[in-house]
C-alpha cells in the first residue's frame, strides 16, 4: 500500500498517477487519507499527554501516601481514575483511526511509474518491441490447438469436467511430458540467470493474501477453503514474496531472486466468453514465476534484466512474440510498471498474453514491512519485482498452432533433449 509520507511529499505526482489509472476524485480521496492521518496523530497526542498526566499523578499519589497525607491522596486518585478512563476512549479512537487510515490505503492502487501511458483498457496499452517471424500456415494445415489436442490425444478437457469441472483439463501423453519439459526448461534457465529455486506451499493464509496485495482487492477470484481459511494461490509470487514477510535484510544481500514452480489456481469469475476455449484461460494451471527483493535504485534496471529474460525464453521457443507497456487502465492493482509479453497464435490468429512482467515499488514491501539497512544504517522499505517465466497453458497453445503440419507438430530443438521426442503425431 502507499505511504502517507510519500503522498504529503509527492501530492500532485499521487494524484495525476491515480487518474492515469482512472480514479475519480484523486484530489478527495487523497486528502482523505491525510486528514485521516492527522486525526489519528491528533488522538496520539491527546492520549500520550495524558498518560504522561495519569503517571504523574500516581508518583504524586505515592509521595502523598508515604507522608500519611490520605485524603489528598484519595482526590488525586479520583482525578487519575476520570484521566483513565479517557485515555482509555482515545486508545479506542486511535484504533479506529488507524484501522479507517488503513483501509483507505487498501482501497487505494499503486502510483504508476511516470512512463506508465495513460488509458482505460488494453486497446490503450503501447507495444514496446515485436520480434520473430509469424508462420504462415497452409489453408490446409492451419487449425486451434483445441481441435490439434483431440487429434493427437493429448489433453482431454471432457474428463477434466468429468473429474472436476471445466477449465481443469487432463494432461496425456506426450500431452503431459511437453507440460514437465516446458516446467524442467524454465527452472534451468532461471538457474542460469542467478535464480535460487524454491518450491513453497500452494496454499496461502489470510496475512499472506493481504501482505501481497491479493486481498483484499482479488478475494473474488480466488479459491477458499473456509474452513481453514486458506486459499489457493493465483501464483507463486504470492508464498514466494511472503518468505520475506517481517524480514530486515542486510544490503549486501540484495537482490533475492527465487524462482518457484507450482500450480497456479483462479476462479476467473465473469471471464468466461470469447476467446477463451481450449487452454486460453483455466481454472488451474501450471508456472515458473521468478520473484526478486532488490534495493530501490536497482529496480527499473532489474525490470529491463526481467523482461529481457522471459523474452529470451520465447526466443530459444522460437515463438514470434511482443512486449507491451501497459496503460493506467489495463495495469495490475498492485503494479507501478508492468511489460506484457505476448505470442502469436497462428491457428487463432491472435496474440496470446504469456508472461508479465512487474515492479511494485514499495507498494508490497510496505504490507510486507520487508526492508534492508542501508549504508546509513537507516532502515528503509525495499522494492519487489515478479514476473512469469513462464505460464504454460497459452505456450502450448502457441507451440501447437505454430508448429503444424501434415506430418504432425514438431517441437522446439530446445525442449527435444527434455521430451526424448521431437513430433507429436
Amino acid at each position: 500500500m502507499l505511504q502517507v509520507n510519500e503522498i504529503r511529499e509527492n501530492f500532485e505526482r499521487a494524484c495525476e498517477g491515480l487518474r492515469k489509472r482512472n480514479i475519480p476524485n484523486p484530489d478527495a480521496l487523497l486528502q482523505q487519507v491525510m486528514d485521516m492521518d492527522d486525526k489519528r496523530k491528533q488522538t496520539q497526542v491527546e492520549r500520550d499527554s495524558l498518560q504522561a498526566e495519569s503517571n504523574a499523578l500516581a508518583k504524586q499519589i505515592g509521595q502523598l501516601m508515604k507522608s500519611g497525607k490520605r485524603e489528598e491522596a484519595e482526590t488525586i486518585k479520583e482525578q487519575t481514575a476520570a484521566i483513565k478512563s479517557q485515555v482509555k476512549a482515545l486508545e479506542e479512537q486511535y484504533s479506529s483511526c488507524e484501522n479507517s487510515l488503513t483501509q483507505i490505503l487498501y482501497s487505494i492502487p499503486n502510483i504508476p511509474h511516470e512512463s506508465v501511458p495513460a488509458g482505460k483498457s488494453a486497446e490503450d496499452n503501447e507495444v514496446v518491441l515485436q520480434d520473430g517471424q509469424i508462420p504462415e500456415l497452409s489453408p490446409t494445415q492451419k487449425f486451434p490447438h483445441w481441435e490439434l489436442i483431440k487429434k493427437y490425444d493429448i489433453v482431454d478437457f471432457e474428463l477434466g469436467v468429468k473429474i472436476t469441472g471445466a477449465g481443469f483439463p487432463v494432461y496425456k501423453g506426450k500431452g503431459a511430458k511437453l507440460q514437465r519439459a516446458l516446467v524442467n526448461f524454465f527452472l534451468d534457465e532461471a538457474e542460469k540467470a542467478g535464480y535460487h529455486e524454491v518450491q513453497p506451499p500452494i496454499m496461502i493464509n489470510e496475512e499472506s493474501g493481504y501482505a501481497t496485495g491479493q486481498l483484499p482487492d482479488k478475494e473474488g477470484q480466488m479459491y477458499m477453503a473456509s474452513e481453514d481459511g486458506l486459499y489457493l494461490i493465483p501464483t507463486a509470487e504470492v508464498p514466494i514474496t511472503n518468505m520475506y514477510r517481517n524480514e530486515v535484510l542486510a544490503e549486501a544481500d540484495l537482490p533475492k531472486k527465487n524462482a518457484g514452480f507450482t500450480p497456479c489456481f483462479r476462479r476467473e469469475a465473469g471471464n468466461w466468453g470469447a476467446h477463451v476455449r481450449g487452454l486460453n484461460r483455466l481454472h488451474q494451471f501450471d508456472k515458473v514465476e521468478i520473484v526478486q527483493i532488490t534495493h530501490p535504485d536497482k529496480s527499473y534496471p532489474t525490470l529491463e534484466e526481467m523482461s529481457l529474460h522471459v523474452q529470451q525464453l520465447l526466443q530459444k521457443l522460437k515463438l514470434p512474440y511482443r512486449v507491451l507497456r501497459l496503460c493506467g487502465g489495463d495495469m495490475g492493482f498492485t503494479s507501478a510498471l508492468t511489460y506484457d509479453m505476448e505470442v502469436f497464435s497462428a491457428g487463432q490468429e491472435r496474440w496470446l498474453e504469456v508472461s508479465s512482467v512487474s515492479n511494485f515499488e514499495t507498494y508490497q514491501s510496505n504490507r510486507l514491512k520487508l526492508r534492508f539497512k542501508n549504508q546509513d544504517r537507516k532502515t528503509v522499505l525495499a522494492h519487489t519485482l515478479n514476473g512469469s517465466a513462464l505460464a504454460l497453458p497459452r505456450i502450448v497453445a502457441a507451440l501447437l498452432e505454430n508448429n503444424q503440419s501434415e506430418r504432425g507438430i514438431k517441437m522446439p530443438k530446445v525442449l527435444v533433449p527434455y521430451l526424448g521426442f521431437e513430433w507429436i503425431s
